[in-house]
């Protein structure tokens, strides 16, 4: 198990006319020893990313040519290198052969330095229930990958920060480019995370579930025929916005996917405690104190009777090749920051609240007693009337 720490910091921040702020974030990730268990360099054996993804990219005329260059080079349909090399790129004898403008390929190549593109989020001013809310992402208010009004729309925050006073009975709605898509947790249970009340949402079950159980991923099935016509759940075809690299999403050790998944490859054991994703998220000010994203990582390999080390293959499978657990925790000291300005706060709404509550008692007592008052001066007066009345009768009969 290898751990990388990942520095995401917000540049070219940019307040705009509109009450939203625009930011860039880069992507920094650096191996840390301490961690992890083994180093970088040492050597894995896993599936050679350019003779698994090349035929889905290349058209057939140029299918010969690849099979010609994956013979001459030697490879075959698994290499050896080191883990560095796996996750964050290599020069690939197959990709250099065909002469490609970039013959390097990775798990997450290219990753440092780069980034995915401007946010233009809400400020909360003059609506606070925007707060976070993105506005725009890559100077757009929607999605091109799906092709579809729905799956294309761009819901909710980047899952950092939300709006203010979380209601649990609603969902949370939050976007993320890894996956290309907008998702929705549900609440799953309150918690204390250092001294502070919160909420924790869970992804469910539902996020990669198939059109058949939930209908409103039809919108997310590219490949009918890969999918068994849409019918396999835990999965999400993201080569759309991956330039068409067989890539599928899923949760790990394939977590609420179909049987057919899990049984395909070897040491399968998905558990919701290790491989769910989960926000705590701290319910007056939105903010999420507690991430865990889990996600796999996996290749489509099909059959191709162009490629020789391909020709063997029966039929596609779907091949895991990493899963992450990126995990984020507020620290201690801001914590305690955060855990004083609540209770202060807190405390300052309870004064207040138990002022409005003795004013109110104040002014309803008031009203009372100003009530009884004028009954019993009204019953005084009506009985004063009708001495006076019974007197000037008594009069005019003598």
């Amino acid at each position: 198990m290898l751990k990388r720490v990942r520095y995401l910091p917000k540049i070219n921040i940019t307040a705009n006319l509109n009450n939203t702020i625009s930011f860039l974030q880069p992507y920094c990730a650096y191996f840390e020893p301490g961690l992890s268990v083994g180093t970088e360099e040492d050597n894995i054996t896993f599936l050679n990313l350019a003779v698994a993804g090349a035929p889905s990219i290349l058209p057939p005329l140029l299918l010969l040519l690849l099979n010609n260059a994956v013979k001459q080079t030697n490879s075959s349909l698994f290499q050896t290198r080191t883990v560095k090399e796996m996750l964050w790129g290599y020069e690939d004898p197959v990709l250099k052969q065909l002469r490609l403008p970039d013959p390097h390929t990775g798990v997450f190549y290219p990753y440092n330095g780069t980034a995915d593109g401007y946010y233009n989020i809400f400020t909360g001013r003059g609506n606070i229930e925007k707060l976070g809310i993105i506005d725009r992402w890559q100077g757009k208010g929607k999605l091109t990958t799906w092709q579809d009004p729905y799956c294309d729309m761009i819901n909710g925050t980047d899952g950092s920060v939300f709006p203010p006073f979380i209601d649990k009975r609603k969902l949370l709605d939050f976007f993320s480019s890894d996956i290309c898509r907008s998702v929705s947790a549900e609440y799953e249970s309150s918690r204390v995370l250092k001294g502070i009340p919160v909420y924790r949402f869970m992804l469910p079950s539902k996020t990669f579930a198939s059109p058949v159980d939930n209908p409103e991923n039809k919108c997310y099935c590219k490949d009918p025929r890969f999918t068994r016509n849409c019918t396999m759940a835990g999965i999400l075809d993201i080569s759309g916005c991956k330039e068409g690299m067989p890539v599928y999403i899923s949760l790990p050790h394939f977590l609420y996917g179909s049987e057919a998944l899990k049984e395909a490859i070897d040491g399968m054991e998905p558990n919701e405690e290790e491989h769910s994703t989960f926000l705590d998220v701290e319910p007056v000010t939105g903010i999420s104190l507690n991430v865990a994203k889990r996600l796999q990582v996996n290749i489509a390999v099909r059959p191709s009777s162009q490629i020789e080390v391909l020709s063997n293959i029966k039929e596609p499978i779907l091949f895991p090749l990493v899963w992450l657990n990126e995990t984020a925790t507020v620290d201690d000291a801001t914590a305690e920051e955060l855990k004083g300005a609540l209770i202060s706060t807190m405390d300052l709404l309870e004064t207040i609240q138990m002022t409005l509550i003795g004013c109110g008692c104040v002014i309803f007592l008031a009203c009372i007693i100003s009530l009884c008052v004028l009954k019993k001066n009204k019953t005084k007066k009506y009985d004063q009337s009708k001495e006076m009345t019974d007197k000037g009768i008594s009069a005019n009969h003598f």
